[in-house]
């Protein structure tokens, strides 16, 4: 496990486990400012790399290396439960998100909810090749937060795509944004405004 721990001033007893995707790492401007922003709202926040980044500075991570990710999932989750009283919630950027969405999917039990930012819906202009074989299967609330200028899927895509999930879920649409979540418009309030409809998602 390698990561920066959040530790609040003030805890609400729940934690969150957050991750990258796979051109990234989990210093990326996006999960520190998203885990201050949790962290100032009382979670205790573990923002960590997975395996493939943690045996390779940079590059994607090969095909085989998606089961040892979600195990490196597991265990970061296994870390932060005795940190905390209460929930342990599981969030991932694009890569990071897809692997957690199939890990619990596998697994109810590994957390309480799911933080899915950019989900990688299908490979940009190959709207053909959903990855979505799994989401019947998800049980797990879950949370999505996506880019309305997304290529690796279209809010309408993304909607449609959430119907197969059986589990309650809820798509944040960020107005102008890309894969990374960055627009002028949300750039200042984002943070803020996803742990603000994380918290009212899951009261």
């Amino acid at each position: 496990m390698r990561g920066f721990l959040h530790v609040p001033e003030q805890a609400n007893g729940d934690g969150l486990v957050l991750t990258h995707g796979a051109g990234g790492n989990c210093q990326s401007k996006l999960l520190a400012s998203l885990a201050g922003a949790f962290a100032e709202a009382g979670f205790t926040v573990l923002r960590c790399d997975l395996p493939f980044r943690q045996q390779r500075p940079h590059g994607p991570p090969s095909p085989g290396s998606a089961a040892t990710d979600r195990a490196g999932l597991e265990r970061a989750v296994e870390v932060l439960r005795p940190l905390v009283s209460s929930r342990v919630y599981l969030g991932g950027h694009s890569y990071g998100g897809r692997q957690a969405t199939m890990l619990l999917a596998e697994n109810r039990a590994v957390a309480d909810g799911l933080l899915l930012l950019s989900y990688p819906l299908h490979p940009p202009r190959k709207p053909a090749e959903l990855r979505v074989k799994h989401f019947p299967k998800l049980t797990t609330p879950a949370l999505f937060v996506h880019g309305s200028r997304d290529p690796f899927g279209s809010i309408d895509e993304v909607t449609s795509a959430l119907k197969l999930i059986p589990a309650r879920n809820m798509l944040m649409e960020v107005a102008g944004a890309g894969h990374d979540l960055s627009s002028a418009k949300a750039a200042g309030s984002l943070p803020a405004d996803i742990v603000q409809t994380f918290q009212t998602f899951f009261a």
